[in-house]
């Protein structure tokens, strides 16, 4: 499947906006919802990812079709590199390691804003690196 490259960085920005929102409040319930914004982009595909939706029925009927569009694959890994970080936030400061959830945010954030501000999606990177790694064979 291909996505609009476009999609990413709107659902980049909304994820910046919350991520600095959980940040200022250490609100877990928060994080813990854009947990559920990664899951659903990971597992069932970006198609149904909340901001995706948000973009393709607001944003791009007003700036018209893409001019080239991108493998699902990788940007889909990204939202699960999100995921991660965003439970081990949720863990943390569910535990009482507010650091922990102010670190696993920020991490989150700071990929999230590449993406964002600038069109580098990190999470994109490390897929196209892990699958030029040469499979061992025993």
């Amino acid at each position: 499947m291909q996505v609009d490259p476009r999609g990413q960085r709107f659902g980049a920005a909304v994820t910046v906006a919350v991520l600095i929102v959980v940040l200022v409040t250490g609100s877990w319930v928060l994080l813990a919802a854009q947990a559920v914004v990664f899951a659903v982009g990971t597992f069932l595909g970006l198609r149904y990812a909340p901001y995706g939706l948000i973009f393709k029925m607001f944003v791009r009927p007003r700036i018209g079709p893409p001019k080239e569009l991108e493998a699902e694959a990788p940007p889909r890994f990204a939202q699960g590199v999100g995921l991660g970080f965003a439970l081990v936030g949720v863990v943390g400061y569910l535990l009482g390691m507010g650091w922990l959830g102010i670190v696993a945010t920020a991490f989150a954030l700071g990929a999230a804003f590449l993406n964002a501000a600038f069109g580098f999606c990190l999470g994109c990177e490390m897929y196209l690196l892990i699958r030029r790694v040469p499979a061992v064979k025993h």
